[in-house]
């Protein structure tokens, strides 16, 4: 049996990352799996425990980094978030792909752990799109909107070390090409 890809979906907060993913999930043939983060912050309006993550207190938190069963963490804006190793360690190892919706801190820490992962970064058509998306949700101060910003420029400037790079103008689009990606990436 093959092991399962590791595929890494990361971009600025607000880029648009579960949309395209949930649109690219109908566009490839082997549907890979979900992996569902851990976070600190307080759940959004329409957000499930255990579907889009699990909700755990700091103390929680800090015993997960310190039994090494984060494959990935980072703070941001107040609230840390991260990947439970063991589910895509198994996964994986039972030939399943597995899509990560992490951040770029997260997905520098896994391109250093699974040397093999492929990362794909969602760009913004522009910073000023960015915003717009950011103040649509209306799910956060004007302080944490000015703080993604900065992280988002930040960010953008670090899309190089990737994989590939999508602009996420048209999130049907964007499905499309990521898709072509993986499905690119299953033939080398």
């Amino acid at each position: 049996m093959h092991r399962g890809t590791l595929i890494v979906i990361t971009g600025p907060s607000g880029v648009g990352k579960g949309t395209v993913i949930q649109r690219l999930l109908s566009r490839i043939a082997e549907r890979p799996a979900l992996s569902v983060s851990v976070t600190t912050r307080a759940p959004r309006p329409g957000e499930t425990e255990g579907v889009h993550y699990h909700f755990v207190t700091d103390l929680e938190f800090d015993r997960m980094i310190a039994d090494g069963s984060l494959l990935e963490w980072a703070e941001i804006v107040g609230h840390r978030s991260g990947t439970p190793r063991r589910p895509v360690e198994q996964l994986l190892a039972a030939g399943r792909d597995v899509i990560l919706e992490i951040d770029v801190k997260g997905a520098e820490q896994v391109r250093e752990r699974v040397p093999d992962a492929l990362l794909i970064f969602l760009e913004p058509p522009s910073l000023d799109v960015l915003e717009e998306r950011l103040r649509g949700r209306g799910t956060e101060t004007e302080a944490m909107i000015e703080d993604r910003l900065r992280l988002a420029a930040r960010e953008v400037g670090e899309a190089s070390w990737f994989h590939a790079v999508v602009v996420n103008d048209d999130a049907d689009r964007a499905a499309d090409e990521v898709a072509a990606i993986i499905e690119a990436s299953r033939t080398v």
